[in-house]
């Protein structure tokens, strides 16, 4: 493993390569097992110190949040059913950009709307704390409208100015 780590850093091979070759080689391959317990004992002291450290708790289970928050609002922007129904991977990554996309264009607009709310309430005298502005979610949909707006007004006919004539 050190040997392999040095040819690695003096670049006489690349960190691809060796993947490649562990990937593709038998399980039970001696480098191939060193590197599998290595990666378990790096997963164990993490999990430990994820146990232990409150802190850490908190900054992983604050980014889940995040997340989980995005997928959510993704989910609700997304039209149809949550399902795909393209069966070929290209189309499939597809609608999911595309669904990304439209998210992302959403939330932007959010906060640019909040940050005019605030920048008013500052100009209005109203003092902005971190906590207050913190609490604002760009993930917001209840003043969004997906499927649009549609006023139907009764519409009579209405002269034009001019008149049809007809001969007959």
């Amino acid at each position: 493993m050190l040997q392999i780590d040095q040819s690695i850093r003096a670049g006489r091979i690349s960190p691809s390569t060796i993947l490649r070759k562990l990937g593709t080689a038998s399980r039970k391959n001696k480098l191939y097992f060193a590197f599998r317990e290595l990666g378990r004992v790096i997963r164990t002291t993490f999990l430990l110190e994820y146990i232990d450290d409150e802190a850490l708790r908190r900054i992983i289970q604050a980014a889940q949040n995040k997340c989980e928050g995005f997928n959510q609002f993704a989910q609700w922007v997304y039209f149809g059913d949550d399902t795909i129904t393209e069966n070929v991977r290209d189309d499939q990554l597809k609608i999911i950009k595309y669904n990304h996309l439209i998210s992302n264009l959403v939330i932007f607009h959010n906060c640019h709307t909040i940050t005019q709310a605030l920048k008013e309430l500052e100009e209005e005298g109203t003092k902005l704390t971190p906590e207050l502005i913190a609490s604002f979610s760009p993930y917001r949909t209840s003043h969004l409208n997906r499927f649009g707006l549609f006023e139907l007004k009764d519409r009579t006919p209405s002269s034009a100015g001019y008149e049809v004539m007809f001969n007959v």
